[in-house]
């Protein structure tokens, strides 16, 4: 059964990755209370995160109602901690939700999730895209690269209706968009690897405004391949 395995909140710290955002709250660790969740509002005037006591202070590149809860599964974490050769706790990656049995990269873009009985109902928006301050966290190697390559992204959801979030609280799927089939993973791919990808992000309602325009912009600058030029051509 999918459900949460424990929800994680910010202590800030300094964040010498981004000039003029002295503070990040990727450094998250697990509360053993429920947590109330909510929309945040948008843009940087909004409160940031969804959950109410974590803390999003670049604001004009995280949180808000697009982003305004992360979750990761402890699988991949399991999967990452034994190719990097260290222990990754709950919350490692800066996830508000560590979650278990839920394959989030397989996650339709607008799926909506109930988490705990009477809970907070949820939707998925878009895949995290890797960013200084997460290679600055890690501390490893190329890690961007390495995220990226592996398309493990994890999933940023909407609140579409406020509750409560405690570990332990299973996570239900309650529907599935019927016009896409378009994943986490597909949508991270597009937008990272694999360009081609990109006219199927077009139509896709369910994604932020800026993601389709990333994509429009991106697919009218490939040209069609009758007007590419040959192998060797000069």
């Amino acid at each position: 059964m999918s459900h949460v395995i424990s929800v994680n909140l910010a202590r800030p710290r300094p964040n010498p990755a981004k000039s003029g955002v002295g503070t990040t709250g990727i450094d998250k660790r697990p509360v053993d209370h429920s947590v109330a969740v909510r929309a945040p509002g948008s843009g940087p005037g909004g409160l940031g995160s969804g959950l109410v006591g974590d803390g999003v202070y670049d604001r004009h590149n995280h949180g808000g109602n697009d982003q305004a809860v992360y979750a990761y599964s402890r699988e991949n974490l399991d999967m990452w901690a034994r190719e990097l050769g260290r222990e990754l706790g709950n919350g490692s990656f800066g996830e508000n939700l560590t979650t278990s049995g839920l394959d989030l990269e397989a996650a339709l873009i607008g799926e909506r999730w109930r988490v705990g009985a009477a809970g907070a109902l949820l939707e998925v928006s878009v895949p995290r895209i890797p960013c200084a301050t997460f290679a600055l966290w890690l501390d490893e190697r190329r890690w961007v690269r390495r995220f990226t390559e592996r398309a493990l992204p994890g999933a940023y959801l909407r609140v579409i209706e406020p509750g409560e979030i405690a570990a332990g609280d299973t996570i239900t799927i309650v529907s599935r968009p019927a016009r896409h089939d378009l994943t986490i993973g597909e949508c991270f791919r597009a937008l990272t690897t694999e360009a081609d990808l990109l006219p199927r992000l077009l139509d896709v309602a369910e994604l932020p405004d800026h993601v389709r325009e990333v994509a429009h912009k991106r697919t009218v600058a490939i040209p069609p391949p009758d007007l590419l030029p040959a192998p060797g051509a000069e």
